[in-house]
């Protein structure tokens, strides 16, 4: 991929939240705005593409995607695996409802939630079905999974490589 967008394109990072035989619909992660384009290049739901999308002529209506730097596909996953250690250390040291950023050794970033425990299985199922903010964040972070933890009390949102 160029390091420019051609004079009427934008370059960025898309989620694709829509793929179909004859066309798709990209979100970009950093604004926002979405992208229907005319036709589907080969892309599919949950791919994050780094490239290029230009508007189609004459009406600039809709766009094409003209430039794919990165592909990749993205997960979410709830694991039975607990909270490690430190995230549950996060979780107590913070009032319930609140949520802890921490950036992970290497790429991705870990989120803790302190919940009330009787909405611990309330919470973990409102990360999953928020599936285009959690992707997004995913895409904008340069990671492929999202795998959520929980305990009585505490999610936590394991953005990984």
């Amino acid at each position: 991929m160029t390091d420019d967008a051609p004079p009427d394109g934008k370059k960025s990072t898309f989620l694709v939240t829509h793929a179909d035989e004859d066309s798709a619909v990209l979100k970009d992660v950093h604004d926002g705005q979405v992208h229907a384009l005319s036709t589907n290049p080969g892309i599919e739901v949950d791919d994050a593409i780094d490239g290029v999308v230009a508007p189609d002529p004459p009406l600039e209506v809709s766009w094409q995607l003209v430039e794919v730097g990165d592909r990749r596909s993205l997960s979410i996953g709830v694991s039975e695996e607990p909270p490690t250690q430190q995230e549950r250390e996060i979780a107590d040291s913070q009032p319930e409802g609140e949520l802890t950023r921490k950036p992970r050794a290497g790429i991705g970033e870990l989120h803790v939630l302190t919940v009330p425990e009787e909405s611990t299985d309330d919470a973990v199922t409102d990360v999953v079905d928020d599936r285009e903010t959690t992707l997004s964040r995913a895409a904008r972070l340069g990671v492929n999974r999202v795998e959520v933890r929980s305990a009585a009390g505490v999610v936590s949102v394991r953005y990984l490589p």
